[in-house]
């Protein structure tokens, strides 16, 4: 009797996967037909990337989405920068229509990346380049390295490597069991849980995504997923469908999972690091965001830097405050054309 039901339980198991894994790869086939990409694949080292390019103009504006973020995240602000000049936005390695991650996810990896992606798409420099969140982090980074390619920086609400280094208890923690949840989230969008949980929260049912939260990630799962819905709703409505189809694939948890594991050697580099130099900086923080920026770290950043507080903004000051970040890289724009005319 105990091995009959045994037997039947591991076939309902195997049915139920067998079931999860055709329905994630219908979806997946459907996605493809429903939230085509917007740019082209552009080849960047063993990868090819998506890049999103449009207007007309010099100097272009390159934006850099947060750790998780694609260049979806920036769609409604590049509209408007393309109409003064040239912008692209791009998804980094495993993150939106880009191909999954072959490389380690290093802030140092991920700008030489973006460095030769520019050069591949023929991209006229210096650019000024505008940061979020980690791509922000990433853009001080780039500056340091390839000063040349820079002619402006505006970073919004940026990571700051100080707040992670040393690493303390709490936040080893939370780096490891983030790296661990990325890893559970990608196994369970293999098998379509991850498609159905984000489909009903998107319809806003969420007794059943709590029921599946709670079962596979003890909640912590489910509360990162509410999150991200959170901020989608925060964009047009209409590119809701393509972020959550991008939060289906397992590629995008692997390569979050990977920006995670990788974040204490990352920030380590840029520890005790000069301002940068003959570069305009404009950084805009928000009063309402997770943790208080100091009041000298605009000139941390980078001497003369401009520092806007984002009164009415948390860390997603592009989605709470667009304008704002709009009026910074228009003004960082002329600043870069004036510069350039006098020279």
């Amino acid at each position: 009797m105990i091995l009959d039901i045994f037997i039947l339980f591991v076939l309902t198991c195997l049915v139920m996967a067998a079931a999860g894994i055709v329905y994630q790869l219908v979806g997946t086939r459907r996605d493809v037909r429903t939230s085509p990409a917007p740019g082209k694949l552009v080849e960047s080292g063993p990868h090819r990337l998506h890049v999103y390019d449009i207007g007309e103009g010099t100097p272009a504006v390159v934006l850099e989405a947060g750790i998780s973020a694609t260049s979806i995240n920036w769609r409604r602000l590049q509209h408007e920068i393309a109409k003064f000049t040239r912008v692209l936005a791009y998804d980094r390695a495993g993150l939106g229509w880009s191909e999954k991650a072959r490389t380690a996810r290093t802030v140092t990896q991920v700008v030489k990346e973006l460095h030769d992606l520019l050069r591949t798409a023929g991209v006229p420099l210096p650019c000024v380049f505008v940061g979020h969140s980690f791509g922000g982090f990433a853009v001080r980074v780039y500056a340091r390295e390839y000063p040349d390619d820079v002619a402006g920086v505006v970073l919004v609400d940026p990571l700051r490597p100080e707040e992670w280094y040393p690493l303390s208890p709490e936040q080893r923690r939370l780096i490891t069991g983030g790296a661990f949840l990325s890893r559970w989230g990608a196994f369970l969008a293999h098998f379509g849980v991850v498609r159905f949980t984000l489909a009903k929260l998107g319809r806003g049912s969420s007794f059943i995504p709590r029921v599946i939260g709670r079962a596979t990630a003890t909640g912590e799962g489910l509360a990162t997923m509410e999150r991200v819905v959170g901020e989608v709703r925060k964009m047009p409505k209409e590119l809701w469908p393509a972020v959550i189809s991008h939060w289906c694939l397992p590629k995008s948890f692997l390569s979050m999972g990977g920006h995670i594991a990788a974040l204490p050697s990352s920030v380590e580099g840029m520890i005790g690091a000069k301002p940068l130099e003959d570069v305009p900086v404009t950084l805009l923080t928000g009063a309402k965001s997770h943790s208080p920026t100091p009041p000298d770290e605009a000139q941390r950043i980078a001497a003369g830097a401009t520092h806007i507080v984002a009164e009415n903004s948390g860390h997603w000051i592009h989605l709470d405050e667009p304008e704002l970040v709009l009026n910074a890289v228009r003004e960082m724009v002329e600043r870069v054309r004036e510069r350039s005319t006098r020279s």
